[in-house]
């Protein structure tokens, strides 16, 4: 990063604590979205630093190089976000443990299916001030039940865990469509602004609310709704299942369209049907069990518009259910 950025800011006010430093643990297709949000908005705010770096799982391209070398070369991220600039202060880093180190502000966005294992290479390894938010919609199915990404964040590393969530398709954002997202927090509303202000831009537009679980379950009950409505991401994977008449696995259509990144939604369907299944409440969550059912093979495609012909009538006050 060129020495002059940090000249540029306008000098510290008595009382002002230090910049906070950044990092991005992800650089997926979203992961490197964020990295632009962010990286435009530390080089204006004087509470932050102006580097940003991005860890990345190293990969070697099929022109040899590896993709580090050609993020921090063209300042793109050619495999995941093709075209689109992230800002000349991002720093992609394949050294997980450096990219964390000195940072106090963690900004998680991998497949979640990853997250236990990240947890775990960083404990002892982030500073003990930290604060990190998810992006990451999903969740851990454990023995003793359903662990949201920013509850294991929390619980493995010590730290405050904040979350963003939003119905927006990444490429949207990063081509500066006008999109919105939520931060929800559980306490600290200070530092939930300073997340909101981190992300805010005049196309992203962030509220923060005081409600973790809430914000993070309905993103991540979203991709499993987005398959069923053949949206986002979903839509060419979903789309390429219907009109094989479900003969071709997401596995294989995900290993041949998304080129590396995972679809999300199918590993959600089938975390949320285990849970709804342990509960006994199968028949009253009918799209998302269908959903599931479909992406395994055990129904046909077809069977998304029938699912709510047997529409369950579940009433708070007694616990009944009756089916239509």
């Amino acid at each position: 990063m060129a020495p002059s950025l940090e000249s540029q800011r306008p000098p510290l006010e008595d009382g002002e604590t230090a910049p906070s430093k950044v990092t991005i643990v992800g650089s997926g297709n979203w992961g490197s979205v964020a990295a632009k949000l962010i990286a435009s908005n530390t080089l204006k705010l004087s509470s932050f630093h102006d580097e940003v770096r991005m860890w990345v799982f190293e990969e070697t391209l099929p022109s040899g190089e590896k993709l580090t070398e050609v993020i921090n070369r063209t300042n793109e991220n050619v495999k995941y976000l093709p075209g689109i600039k992230l800002g000349q202060n991002v720093v992609a880093d394949p050294d997980i443990e450096h990219a964390v180190k000195d940072a106090n502000m963690l900004v998680f966005v991998t497949p979640h299916q990853f997250m236990e294992g990240i947890c775990k290479r960083l404990v002892g390894k982030i500073r003990e001030d930290a604060e990190a938010i998810s992006l990451i919609k999903g969740m851990e199915v454990k023995t003793e039940g359903p662990c949201m990404i920013s509850t294991l964040i929390s619980q493995q590393l010590g730290i405050n865990c904040c979350v963003l969530m939003g119905a927006n398709i990444a490429n949207e954002i990063a081509v500066e469509k006008f999109s919105e997202a939520t931060v929800g927090y559980r306490e600290n509303r200070e530092m939930a602004q300073k997340w909101v202000g981190l992300f805010s831009t005049p196309y992203f537009m962030v509220s923060a609310v005081q409600d973790v679980e809430g914000v993070e379950l309905c993103g991540t009950l979203k991709n499993i709704v987005a398959i069923a409505a053949v949206g986002g991401r979903n839509r060419k994977c979903a789309d390429a299942f219907a009109r094989s008449g479900g003969k071709r696995s997401f596995d294989e259509l995900e290993a041949e369209m998304l080129q590396g990144q995972k679809l999300q939604g199918v590993s959600t369907a089938k975390e949320v049907y285990e849970v709804l299944s342990h509960r006994g409440w199968l028949e009253l969550f009918p799209l998302f069990t269908t959903v599931h059912e479909i992406c395994i093979g055990r129904l046909p495609p077809s069977a998304i518009v029938e699912y709510s012909e047997h529409t369950p009538k579940f009433s708070l006050l007694d616990g009944s259910t009756q089916l239509y």
